[in-house]
């Protein structure tokens, strides 16, 4: 009978379409395993081989990150900025770590022998990326194009701190994750996504805040930023910025107590979360304590780096808190920077001959 000659030949060609079905089915779920990865933990197991051949857009795209800002030309990360990195490395290290640097180019080469220390110790780490600032790719899409075109660098008075400000609201905007000053050292996660942190009552920085992606906030400050530009006041597209966007959602009111307040749906942590030593009292950081405070309430301290004109800086066996922070949360750098650069300051029995 004709329908059962044909019947063997159709039941082969339903077995081949299952096995393609199979097979095709097998590479989406292995697709699918691939992409859930790169946003895990694991996906620094093998980053740092990778590291150096991974663009700016392919890591910020992995979500989350922690960003850092150099807006000056220097291209040697001083300890309190590697301090900064590696601490912030240390406490997400399910999180990619970038700091954008000015003084970089594409052309410029970083690898792991580099002649400047910190960018050794801090290329090693498996979490850190460094990468040019480039500020016009940066721009693109956001209020702040305009802005930059229009602007001359050489005639602002204080434009490394107004490019900071306006490099992180984009990088924020565009991709989310969590700004982070290079005088920021982490000690322990911030459990909030969506955060501004007060400096003081009714007084909001932008030094270390966090937002998701394309967050509206964030945008309405890019366009306060163009609309009330004056860059002749330090702050003006800062921290005054950020105090009075937030002021036009909701009534600022005193802190009580160690608790945080919330303002629609946007969480103004607690003085005590960033900012326990306040500004005029950012001395006592380089201050030798009887008693260490513990910093219980706090997920983040601000050295205030822009204060210390003096340039202090930590040194090996001052016994200074800020020697005490660098000992336990960047370890790392204590030691290849702070400890190596007091044994090579020594004199060798040579010289003392």
């Amino acid at each position: 009978h004709p329908c059962r000659r044909h019947a063997p030949k159709r039941s082969r060609r339903e077995r081949m379409l299952r096995k393609i079905q199979i097979c095709l089915c097998f590479c989406f779920v292995s697709g699918l395993l691939y992409e859930i990865s790169l946003l895990s933990s694991s996906v620094f197991s093998y980053l740092p081989v990778a590291q150096h051949y991974l663009t700016p857009e392919q890591v910020l795209n992995l979500g989350k990150s922690i960003i850092f800002l150099e807006t000056t030309e220097r291209l040697e990360p001083p300890p309190l900025v590697s301090c900064s990195v590696e601490s912030a490395a240390r406490i997400y290290q399910d999180r990619p770590i970038i700091l954008f640097m000015r003084g970089l180019t594409n052309e410029t080469a970083l690898d792991m022998n580099t002649s400047y220390a910190a960018f050794s110790l801090l290329s090693s780490m498996k979490n850190v990326f460094i990468f040019p600032l480039q500020m016009e790719t940066i721009f693109q899409e956001t209020p702040l194009l305009q802005w930059y075109n229009q602007v001359v660098p050489e005639q602002e008075k204080n434009w490394v701190h107004v490019s900071s400000d306006a490099s992180r609201l984009a990088l924020i905007w565009k991709y989310g994750g969590i700004y982070m000053d290079t005088d920021v050292i982490s000690i322990q996660p911030i459990p909030q996504r969506s955060f501004l942190a007060a400096q003081k009552s009714r007084f909001s920085s932008n030094g270390i805040f966090g937002f998701p992606a394309r967050h509206k906030f964030v945008w309405d400050c890019m366009e306060n930023f163009v609309l009330k530009y004056n860059g002749n006041i330090w702050g003006n597209q800062g921290p005054f910025l950020m105090t009075r966007m937030l002021k036009t959602l909701c009534n600022l009111t005193d802190f009580q107590g160690t608790e945080d307040h919330s303002c629609q749906n946007i969480s103004f942590l607690n003085p005590q979360r960033f900012y326990p030593i306040p500004y005029p009292a950012w001395g006592r950081y380089y201050q030798v304590w009887d008693k260490s405070p513990s910093f219980n309430y706090s997920y983040a301290l601000h050295l205030w780096n822009f204060m210390n004109r003096n340039r202090k800086v930590v040194e090996a066996g001052s016994n200074t808190l800020a020697e005490k922070l660098y000992k336990t949360y960047c370890p790392t750098t204590y030691e290849d920077l702070i400890q190596n650069a007091k044994h090579r300051d020594l004199p060798s029995p040579e010289d003392a001959e």
